[in-house]
């Protein structure tokens, strides 16, 4: 036997049924939050294992948010998983009008065919005029807060940069890493909130790069931390293979095992 989406739908409402599950029962949208992130993150890990068995499991875990969200929205008298679903329809059908056809539908298709920051300005910009947003500093501010800090950064610089604002003309640092490296350099000495501020603003240059390289900050900060956990098991079984506490090895024998060229034996398998 198999269940369709239908069948979801059910078993949701029989969770918050009056027989249902008491712990799904005194749920809330708000309690139900760090749920949402923690499967969309397992789904980029899915994806990121190349894990097809992985991936449709955490799909599922996904939906089931979507879905659980939708039945107390329903409860409560707002909408239900159909206006979701006509909701997002409406929005895909209005922002590809070269596709669906609607107003400037051959500059979207012009936009489309070329360069990806070209599309991705001209969906933008649909956007903007479907919010009904007068000024791109409301665009700006309706990137939620919520998102981890290095995404919202390079969300806020490419808007901007769509709105004519490109930091590379303003400020080098914004561009070159060779101009940041000086800013870098300068912490030298600086504490307390001077130091907070200036990291804040080095770390925002570093996302405008990673966005000019066309790479996500976020997903190289992470496989950079990964990096670091196995060199950081590779120093230290090589202590326990020579009976030594980490906290006690020598700086010298620690340097060692982190190659010169930034590389450790953990990294070669």
């Amino acid at each position: 036997m198999s269940y369709d989406f239908d069948a979801l739908l059910n078993v949701v409402s029989i969770l918050r049924g009056e027989n249902g599950c008491p712990w799904d029962k005194k749920q809330n949208p708000g309690s139900m939050k760090k749920y949402i992130a923690e499967e969309a993150y397992e789904t980029i890990q899915a994806i990121d294992d190349n894990d097809s068995a992985e991936l449709c499991e955490e799909l599922g875990d996904l939906l089931f948010q979507v879905v659980f969200q939708a039945q107390m929205a329903k409860e409560a008298g707002l909408f239900d998983i159909n206006d979701v679903a006509d909701g997002i329809c409406r929005k895909m059908i209005m922002r590809h009008p070269h596709i669906f056809g609607g107003e400037n539908a051959d500059d979207f298709r012009e936009a489309a065919d070329g360069n990806t920051d070209a599309f991705l300005g001209k969906w933008e910009d649909n956007k903007k005029k479907e919010k009904g947003y007068g000024t791109q500093t409301e665009v700006l501010r309706a990137i939620p807060a919520a998102l981890p800090a290095l995404m919202r950064a390079e969300k806020v610089l490419f808007k901007a940069k769509n709105a004519g604002l490109d930091m590379g003309e303003i400020d080098e640092t914004f561009v070159s890493p060779r101009a940041l490296a000086e800013e870098l350099a300068s912490l030298e000495g600086e504490s307390g909130e001077a130091a907070d501020e200036k990291i804040g603003s080095i770390m925002l240059k570093m996302a405008n790069i990673s966005r000019k390289m066309q790479l996500n900050t976020e997903f190289s900060l992470t496989k950079a931390t990964e990096k670091f956990i196995n060199k950081f098991e590779y120093i230290e079984s090589s202590a326990e293979t020579n009976n030594i506490q980490l906290k006690v090895m020598s700086a010298g024998l620690k340097k060692s095992l982190w190659k010169p060229d930034g590389q450790s034996a953990a990294d070669e398998k």
